[in-house]
């Protein structure tokens, strides 16, 4: 496991549409690759072995897969942003993650447009 690192940058608040970000999905080397978890978007591109094309994580590339995550599965059909049926105790696990990535990773932006049961969830 990766150890936090101590030059995080300051998170940037930079709008992200969903479609936006599927473009940092790992297929095209010129471009960074985000993950985004509970709207939050990281710059995760020094990972690309990870999450770049053919990496065991880059299911989770060019998209807010927090869904998945919580679950902890790595099938395409949970790696979706809208995590708001999930039980407390995978809630728990997504948060792990989330909290996991924020020591690791530059955020970048956040997503604009999540779905909307997730979004009226955040503002609680």
């Amino acid at each position: 496991m990766q150890a936090p690192r101590n030059d995080i940058d300051t998170p940037k608040n930079d709008p992200f549409t969903l479609g936006q970000l599927a473009e940092y999905d790992g297929s095209d080397a010129s471009k960074p690759i985000y993950v985004s978890i509970k709207g939050d978007v990281f710059d995760v591109t020094r990972k690309r072995d990870v999450y770049g094309h053919g990496g065991s994580y880059n299911i989770f590339a060019g998209k807010d897969g927090s869904k998945g995550l919580g679950m902890s599965s790595l099938t395409p059909e949970d790696a979706v942003p809208d995590y708001s049926a999930l039980p407390e105790n995978e809630r728990k696990v997504l948060d792990d993650w989330h909290s996991f990535f924020t020591k690791r990773y530059n955020i970048v932006g956040r997503v604009t447009d999540m779905p909307e049961a997730v979004a009226s969830r955040s503002s609680d």
